[in-house]
């Protein structure tokens, strides 16, 4: 079961991740901006869902409240994804540091034995599979 969450919320934000791109390039000065804004609140849409994670049927839900995830979890557990898609203006450099951030993420999810990553914990979140 772990494994297959940490699999389908690998490939949901990678879905997301080029919502991100499709936005920054179709919108080009502020897509960017756009980006980084659907990355923060995306884990409020749909009621707990990202588009990536719609599509997969994954939800986020608060655990405290026992509630999907809204837009202020959303965003307190996406905020060190979203800084880091600030990077990529930045030749090398900034991808890489991009790049590690996401991998940090990712191996603290894979490394869990709840599979949460660092947002998780800091916005009292979960996702599961509907």
């Amino acid at each position: 079961m772990t494994n297959n969450i940490v699999f389908l919320r690998t490939i949901a934000k990678f879905i997301d991740l080029i919502v991100v791109l499709i936005l920054w390039k179709i919108f080009r000065e502020v897509g960017i901006f756009l980006g980084i804004f659907y990355l923060l609140i995306s884990d409020g849409l749909f009621k707990g869902c990202s588009i990536g994670k719609k599509l997969l049927r994954l939800r986020v839900i608060n655990i405290e409240r026992q509630k999907n995830a809204d837009f202020r979890d959303s965003i307190i557990r996406n905020l060190s994804l979203a800084f880091s898609l600030f990077f990529l203006s930045i030749p090398v450099i900034g991808w890489l540091i991009c790049l590690i951030i996401f991998l940090f993420e990712f191996i603290i999810m894979i490394g869990d034995s709840e599979s949460k990553r660092l947002g998780d914990y800091l916005a009292k979140t979960s996702v599961i599979e509907e």
